[in-house]
């Protein structure tokens, strides 16, 4: 008897062993698949609160002509155009070194990817953009929705998101812009700004 009490406890053991090892193998394999559902989705995230704001100090406002390579996308602020480019809804991308004066101004931009935010996300978008804001398609972020002022910026889940209207209240106003209140109103119309000294 004692026997095959023995050998059910073997068997048992053979088939259990494997079975946990797998399992382990398996959260392992989760643990550093990104794509793992186990991975923080949006519902994880906190939107009641600003704690995930990043944050950039000591950005370097100088007025340059052509390009420059910002670090962030969308970028926080840094060397700029001279021009700065009008507030309001643009369809179609603007160009980096216009919108980075505005953010010199005090301006606060919004940014969305066209492939996760439709129409009426878009619309939503618009109506919590602030007097003093510009609103462009932004393909190259990570989030659908992010919102900057001049060296803070906030990844957004969703046009939704009611961090918006918290980022609003707490940089709206330019307070950490170099020309904070200045406006962007009286700017280029133009989306793909200009390039002083190459090719204005």
């Amino acid at each position: 008897m004692l026997a095959v009490v023995a050998a059910l406890v073997l068997v048992a053991a053979a088939v259990a062993v494997p079975l946990v090892l797998s399992g382990e193998d398996d959260l392992d394999h989760q643990a550093s698949d990104p794509g793992s559902p186990s991975q923080e989705s949006e519902e994880d995230v906190d939107t009641s609160n600003l704690d995930l704001v990043e944050e950039y100090d000591g950005l370097d406002p100088t007025h340059v002509p052509g390009d420059v390579d910002y670090p962030q996308s969308p970028p926080v602020g840094g060397n700029h155009a001279p021009e700065w480019l009008e507030c309001g809804v643009y369809d179609v991308p603007v160009r980096e070194e216009n919108v980075v004066h505005d953010l010199e101004h005090g301006t606060t931009w919004l940014t969305y990817r066209e492939d996760l935010v439709d129409a009426d996300g878009v619309e939503q978008l618009v109506a919590q953009l602030p007097d003093n804001g510009i609103l462009s398609p932004y393909p190259d972020q990570e989030a659908p929705v992010v919102i900057t002022s001049w060296g803070r910026q906030l990844e957004l889940t969703g046009p939704d998101d009611p961090r918006i209207g918290l980022f609003v209240a707490e940089y709206g106003a330019g307070e950490t812009a170099p020309e904070p209140f200045a406006s962007c109103n009286g700017g280029l119309t133009d989306p793909e700004g200009s390039r002083a000294g190459t090719d204005v």
